[in-house]
């Protein structure tokens, strides 16, 4: 291996405090998404679409309308939705292209992305772009993380917590001191929890370890982790939360011989904490997360 096995992937992840702190300054950008009140659906693939899910849930709990998530393919368009808003990092992921033609006219398109060059552009009926925050590796990590971060800041959260928690995770600073537990880079299976809007930031986690490194990894929400899923958990595997813990889960994990965990920090910090760990387990395992196999920057599918 070389210096230069993921040194995109790297040098994207570690800027992220950064990112976030420009991004919850737009309040120009901010400001072209829908008012509150509006009933819209928040889309993306992949990684956006996770991403996508934690916006609805924060902007409903912030009082600020309905709003659904879906994958760009799978949108029931006959709902009327006031206005879609489309995440993604390319801008030239074939479903997301062709939601906002089969749209175009009948429902506004608000678009955030990465690349402000790309044919979602004139599509768009307006766009917040983040060139600052694109990126070269294929492996997501603060284009993901930046617009949401501008969409928590458009629904009046303060990211400074946020971005003060992801700087210390970034210098290694609030890493647990376990007494005799494995590395949390070490372990055998990965299944990632969270609650509300954190459960976006789970199957976010899971994809980045799965896309990375090639590791087993599941995500669930939280409540449904007991319903099933636990059945999973065992000895040298790991059972990661985002934000606070239910009542009783961590025992109930424990007493599989599992380990539980679950860091007193923003959920979008502990994300960052992931995009490390996946990073360190691809090097480790001889893999390229810059260049993942079966994977590319962004899916487009032949006529």
């Amino acid at each position: 291996m070389t210096d230069a096995v993921g040194a995109h992937m790297r040098t994207e992840l570690t800027s992220q405090p950064e990112t976030w702190a420009r991004a919850a300054g737009m309040r120009a950008e901010q400001a072209l998404l829908p008012a509150p009140g509006a009933r819209i659906a928040v889309v993306g693939c992949g990684t956006s679409w996770f991403m996508a899910q934690s916006y609805a849930a924060l902007r409903e709990a912030a009082g600020h309308g309905e709003t659904d998530a879906f994958t760009a393919s799978e949108v029931p368009i006959a709902r009327g939705y006031d206005a879609i808003v489309a995440l993604t990092r390319s801008g030239t992921t074939t479903e997301v292209l062709e939601l906002a033609e089969r749209v175009r006219g009948t429902t506004p398109v608000i678009v955030v992305l990465g690349d402000d060059t790309s044919p979602l552009v004139e599509l768009a009926d307006a766009v917040i772009a983040l060139p600052f925050a694109d990126e070269r590796s294929v492996v997501q990590t603060r284009f993901a993380t930046t617009a949401l971060a501008l969409l928590r800041a458009s629904v009046g959260e303060s990211l400074d917590a946020a971005i003060a928690d992801a700087q210390a995770v970034l210098e290694g600073a609030d890493d647990p001191a376990d007494a005799g537990a494995p590395a949390l880079a070490d372990a055998e299976q990965y299944s990632f929890l969270g609650t509300g809007w954190t459960i976006g930031l789970a199957h976010e986690a899971a994809l980045k370890l799965r896309e990375s490194s090639q590791s087993w990894t599941e995500s669930y929400s939280a409540m449904e982790y007991r319903h099933g899923p636990i059945a999973i958990a065992a000895p040298g595997r790991l059972t990661w939360q985002f934000g606070p813990a239910q009542d009783g889960l961590r025992a109930q994990v424990e007493a599989t011989g599992a380990r539980f965990v679950q860091h007193p920090v923003d959920p979008m910090a502990d994300l960052v904490r992931v995009h490390r760990i996946a990073l360190d387990r691809a090097v480790a395992r001889g893999l390229d997360p810059d260049r993942p196999r079966n994977l590319t920057r962004s899916v487009i599918l032949d006529a």
